[in-house]
């Protein structure tokens, strides 16, 4: 009976995923074109599944060992089963062979069931309690209706309840494992993710490359940014679609953690409610913090804001990128939250609390701030600093950022001149040429303030002549490096953050750091220099030249915890229960340290903002310029410093 049944079963379960699969994909292409290399992706995809994401999935050696062995069992175990049970392919090797592929993927189950015993809170229950059983229900039917094929059973063995639990097993299986690809539920991050990582927004992520500049957006366009899921792009609708609700992004949120109404992997699902219709009812997961599951309604064209999530979620994300680092399905949350963001910037004027302001004082003053754009080198009257305007050339362009403007930034910038001139290095500055460099206005949504902004600043750069521009500030650093050239193809200059660059000085020799003489030291990474950029050992080798032997917190390289001072969300400012801040200073008093080095003038900023009891504060290029050793330099021509 099994023998004529198995093959029905089989095709009606291949004819309904197909189904379940072409109907899904109706609802992705409902999103905006984006030009993909179609045939190029798909055979791109099993190198981007194999090699890029298991080096994300491999930071846990034990789940992604088991997700070897879960998923490759289960490919080719259903690669044999259309071959042996389907097509009738009845050969003894490949009945082994499947044997042994179902053995590999049972295995693989046990510890995926062994690991929803007591689920971390992180992970969503609901169907995906239900995923372990019936991968082992799949794997254990099929391996038993392969022994006679394999020749260690003779055929017809068993009576018909044998035959009937086995059918019944097998539609359980193939049900969850085929039909749910294309119809919903768990198995339908396999399907719609092998298709994310061939056609992903951001190919140039794979093969070891980096991609962490907001994409600009047309200004002449009929409507700017994202109101409904229809205005995002299509291949952006199935990424959201390959989630597998892991909560990695929602461990690693800072927003989150701190209470505000934002947790990356409940904000994902909603945007599969707004593309694909009904309700959050069925999500099994954490809530944003102090909003109930149940609320959220959605439709392809009806407005996200106040249908599937509330403003107040989106203005919550600093923009840290901790949730894209830690995603193994390399989903990109923060693009999406900040194509919304424009919509209610540039669309609504809906940008809350100090938001409107700043972009206004930006618009008049070059500044968020709105000071006076001519008081902008007051800090450096002493300094002797050349100008762009008057030398025309230089080896280095200090780029200063609006910490020119701050009291607590100014000793930053300093102690970087002090540096450059202990090295006698050939540098100048653009003085009151220099504007903002627009990464405020950007991450708050004002797409057409940071573009006016950077095409400004492109045509004061393309006056001059440099090698290098280097600057303190992280932010100024990737909108310069890898938001500017994409506004301007004939953009070529390379760009370094200071604590790159002053290594470089220390390992050329031009010049000699003294033994640090203060107590403990530890290290926090700042989130544009380190996730968005990829620089984590120039700082700390700076600090071991240094004698320096760091107390690593915790939450440190690329899961470093932001200081909360990203994405405009201190002038958005979304109430939660604790200060992002206040939590990063809880990580770095655990390491007993003294002081803790930075890298970011905003970091600086926030870190120093804590009330109460802390661990001193201060830039690598503070510490530096106190441990220069001016008599061991030379100048240019070899006569002493």
């Amino acid at each position: 009976m099994l023998d004529t049944l198995l093959p029905l079963l089989l095709l009606a379960a291949l004819v309904l995923a197909v189904v379940g699969m072409v109907r899904r994909a109706l609802l992705w292409r409902a999103g905006q074109a984006s030009s993909v290399d179609l045939m190029g992706g798909l055979l791109s995809m099993p190198r981007r599944y194999l090699v890029d994401l298991h080096h994300i999935v491999g930071r846990d050696k034990k789940m992604s060992n088991t997700h070897v062995a879960t998923a490759g069992g289960f490919v080719l175990s259903i690669l044999l089963i259309m071959a042996v049970h389907l097509l009738g392919v009845h050969n003894q090797l490949l009945g082994w062979a499947l044997l042994a592929a179902t053995s590999v993927m049972f295995a693989g189950a046990l510890f995926v069931a062994a690991r929803r015993i007591t689920p971390p809170s992180r992970l969503s229950k609901g169907a995906w309690m239900r995923l372990p059983k019936s991968l082992m229900v799949f794997a254990a039917s099929f391996f038993m209706v392969t022994l006679p094929v394999a020749g260690v059973l003779p055929a017809q063995t068993g009576g018909w309840v044998l035959a009937l639990v086995l059918t019944l097993g097998i539609m359980w299986g193939l049900g969850e494992m085929l039909f749910g690809m294309g119809w919903g539920g768990p198995m339908k991050h396999a399907f719609a993710g092998a298709l994310h990582l061939a056609w992903h927004r951001r190919a140039e992520r794979f093969g070891g490359g980096r991609s962490t500049g907001l994409k600009a957006i047309d200004l002449t366009a009929s409507k700017l940014g994202v109101e409904s899921a229809s205005d995002f792009k299509w291949n952006q609708l199935l990424g959201f679609d390959a989630c597998v609700q892991c909560g990695r992004c929602e461990a690693m949120c800072p927003a989150y953690a701190a209470g505000q109404p934002l947790n990356p992997k409940k904000l994902i699902q909603d945007m599969v409610v707004a593309f694909a219709g009904g309700t959050d009812e069925q999500y099994a997961g954490s809530p944003y913090p102090g909003i109930d599951v149940g609320s959220a309604k959605g439709g392809v064209h009806q407005p996200i804001v106040d249908g599937v999530l509330s403003a107040e979620t989106l203005w919550s994300c600093t923009t840290c990128r901790a949730c894209v680092e830690e995603c193994p399905m390399m989903i990109e949350h923060v693009d999406a939250i900040v194509d919304m963001r424009r919509y209610l910037t540039l669309e609504r004027g809906n940008t809350p609390n100090k938001g409107a302001e700043v972009l206004d004082n930006l618009i008049a003053t070059d500044n968020p701030n709105g000071l006076n754009p001519g008081n902008r080198m007051n800090w450096a009257a002493d300094q002797d600093l050349s100008l762009m305007s008057d030398v025309k050339e230089a080896d280095v362009l200090f780029w200063v950022s609006d910490g020119a403007f701050d009291m607590r930034s100014q000793r930053i910038l300093r102690s970087f001149v002090s540096v450059l001139k202990a090295a006698h290095v050939d540098f100048a500055v653009l003085g009151n040429e220099e504007r903002d460099s627009g990464d405020v206005a950007r991450r708050l949504g004002d797409e057409a303030t940071f573009q006016t902004l950077a095409k400004r600043n492109i045509a004061t750069l393309k006056q001059y002549r440099f090698k290098t521009i280097v600057t303190t500030d992280p932010h100024a650093f990737h909108c310069l490096k890898n938001e500017y050239p994409e506004l301007d193809a004939s953009v070529d200059y390379t760009v370094m953050h200071h604590t790159t660059f002053i290594n470089q000085l220390v390992q050329q020799g031009k010049i000699i750091l003294s033994a640090f003489k203060g107590g403990t030291v530890t290290y926090h990474d700042p989130c544009y220099l380190g996730r968005y950029n990829g620089e984590y050992d120039s700082p700390r080798e700076l600090l071991s030249a240094m004698g320096i032997q760091l107390i690593e917190m915790e939450r440190s390289g690329f899961r470093s915890r932001c200081c909360g001072g990203g994405g405009g969300a201190p002038i958005t400012d979304i109430p939660g229960e604790h200060r992002i801040a206040d939590m990063r200073t809880a990580d770095i008093t655990e390491t007993g340290a003294e002081l803790v080095a930075v890298g970011c003038q905003q970091c600086t900023a926030m870190l120093e903002g804590v009330v109460g009891p802390r661990a001193e504060v201060k830039d690598i290029a503070e510490l530096v310029a106190d441990a220069i050793s001016m008599p061991a330099l030379t100048s240019p021509k070899g006569e002493a410093a």
